[in-house]
């Protein structure tokens, strides 16, 4: 009487050949020779000369990377790129005085960046009041650049009133922040 494979005899009996095969291959696999690295048999050698003195390593320094000088990041950081207006005015306060300053000591450094000034509101007021105090808040930061040596084919202006405000809030210090001239560099920067 001859016994008949079912499939699932034929899958048990394929299974066993494959990790049989595997055994087999795993077993025959060579592990490499040691060899120390030093040769037991070789003559002694002359004590060797100490290692000349060197000056230590200078310190590593654990702080943030600095930017690129010329690039976006280097202008926010160096310069700042926003200054701030008092409630429905468009002068230039003394501490924004000191920021443009600063720009346009970089702006002068790197001469082939462009820049787009952006006009900013609070959201008290209409919209198109806003627009237009905005728009004189960006002409106001773009003159005082040029009055300090920036050709003003550099710079474009732009408002954008009390449509893209810093902060949501309707506090006091949210509408600070949002009364602002921006100053995005546009072009050229590395």
């Amino acid at each position: 009487m001859m016994l008949q494979a079912t499939p699932r005899t034929a899958r048990i009996a394929r299974g066993a050949l494959v990790a049989l095969s595997l055994a087999l291959v795993a077993a025959c696999a060579s592990k490499p020779k040691y060899t120390p690295a030093v040769p037991v048999a070789e003559a002694p050698r002359a004590p060797a000369e100490p290692a000349p003195r060197t000056a230590p390593a200078e310190p590593v320094q654990s702080g943030p990377a600095q930017p690129i000088p010329g690039s976006e990041q280097d202008f926010v950081i160096n310069a700042g790129d926003r200054v701030y207006f008092d409630f429905d005015q468009f002068a230039i306060r003394p501490d924004g005085g000191s920021v443009l300053d600063a720009q346009a000591a970089w702006l002068g450094r790197y001469r082939n960046v462009r820049v787009r000034i952006e006009g900013n509101c609070d959201e008290r007021g209409t919209r198109e009041y806003n627009f237009a105090l905005g728009a004189r808040r960006a002409q106001a930061v773009r003159d005082y650049l040029v009055a300090r040596g920036i050709d003003a084919a550099r710079i474009d202006v732009i408002s954008y009133g009390k449509e893209r405000p810093i902060d949501p809030g309707s506090t006091e210090d949210a509408w600070a922040k949002n009364r602002n001239g921006h100053t995005q560099i546009t072009a050229g920067a590395r």
